[in-house]
């Protein structure tokens, strides 16, 4: 896990406690992976997890859901041979989006207006009831502003739909950390 170390096993014991935490570390220091790994045990622990979304991965910049989805598709093959990483932003093509309608990946990185959108849908609650864990990535980026209060709705939705759900903010810049 980088250059986190032992940081990375703290955080997946408290992921497989089905706690939800805050990761702040250095750019560069593994914080992704810490977490992303995190959330492949806790799928593994999931009792017959049915196929389809698990795991919600939200950046508040489509810029950033590129490289995010490669980082995390990365590992796949020796950890989760079986999972698919898939993009849903403003950005992404209607093809993709229409394939996504008829299965949707085990993870999906997203920005929260594309996330609200997805919320509105008829199938929304069958759709989006099996994610188990949501990271919000550059979490300093979504704290006090209106994007951020979106996020916190949508977050509140897809815990009634399923209370066991857990929330990762990732960042590496937060002041006034009182």
């Amino acid at each position: 896990c980088g250059q986190l170390g032992q940081e990375g096993r703290v955080c997946w014991a408290a992921m497989q406690q089905g706690r939800s935490g805050l990761l702040h570390a250095t750019t560069g220091s593994g914080k992704t992976l810490a977490v992303w790994i995190g959330a492949l045990l806790r799928a593994r622990a999931q009792p017959a997890a049915a196929p389809g979304l698990q795991v919600l991965w939200i950046t508040p910049m489509r810029a950033l859901a590129a490289d995010t989805t490669r980082a995390l598709a990365e590992p796949l093959g020796g950890l989760a041979p079986m999972w698919r990483v898939g993009q849903r932003t403003g950005d992404t093509p209607a093809a993709e989006r229409a394939r996504q309608d008829r299965r949707m990946p085990e993870a999906l990185v997203t920005t929260p207006e594309s996330l609200t959108l997805l919320l509105t849908r008829e199938r929304a609650a069958a759709e989006l009831a099996g994610i188990h864990t949501v990271v919000v990535d550059e979490w300093h980026e979504l704290i006090g502003n209106k994007r951020g209060v979106q996020l916190q709705l949508a977050l509140a939705r897809l815990k009634r739909w399923n209370p066991q759900l857990i929330v990762w903010g990732l960042s590496a810049t937060l002041g006034n950390l009182d």
